[in-house]
């Protein structure tokens, strides 16, 4: 009896610093394990599920071309893409290499049935939709946020800005300054502005 061989793939995002890849690996061994499948490798990304490009993504899609195992074992949907034409575009590249994907917490949804690849295309939109849906709530929230006059991102270093007045009291260029402190010149501009603001006086700088 041939043992099939299978790769584990897991996704986290590079902004949540919560989330553990773990989380989703240890399961996916687990499930493995049970199976008699052996491991291959393991795959791992620190990105949005919309980012295309994901190395290891990428290089999984390669190994699977050179047919180095048969499944891709994944937790959820998601976690492989969020856009429709993401999802059917890899799937047909792992069809073409006779490599099935199987979400082992979707189990319903996989390559190897019709009917599993139709729940798949369901699942894929439902993913897309959901990430639709927080970027629009989230272009909503900054546009109200500027709206109310609430300012975005990091506020400035007030003892950084207190070192830039001082440097360019004493006369060094606001290049020189940038140099010294870290930060291009145009920051040094701006916190010398805003600085001047403060004090109701805007003078050249």
């Amino acid at each position: 009896m041939t043992i099939s061989k299978v790769a584990l793939y897991a996704r986290v995002s590079k902004d949540d610093d919560v989330q553990d890849p773990e989380n989703q690996l240890i399961p996916l061994r687990k499930y493995a394990e049970e199976q008699g499948y052996e491991i291959y490798d393991e795959y791992v990304d620190y990105q949005s599920g919309k980012d295309v490009d994901r190395p290891q993504f990428q290089q999984m899609i390669r190994d699977a071309r050179g047919h180095r195992f048969q499944i891709i074992l994944i937790t959820d949907v998601d976690r492989f893409a969020r856009s429709m034409i993401h999802l059917h575009t890899e799937i047909k590249r792992l069809n073409d290499s006779s490599v099935s994907v199987r979400f082992i917490n979707q189990p319903e949804a996989s390559t190897d049935t019709p009917e599993g690849e139709l729940i798949l295309g369901v699942l894929g939109a439902v993913a897309q939709f959901e990430r639709s849906l927080i970027s629009r709530r989230t272009k909503r929230g900054l546009a109200r946020a500027v709206a109310q006059g609430k300012r975005l991102g990091r506020p400035p270093n007030p003892a950084r800005t207190d070192d830039i007045v001082r440097l360019r009291q004493e006369g060094l260029s606001l290049r020189e300054i940038g140099r010294q402190l870290g930060i291009s010149h145009q920051g040094v501009k701006q916190r010398l502005r805003r600085a001047r603001l403060r004090k109701g006086v805007e003078k050249p700088i």
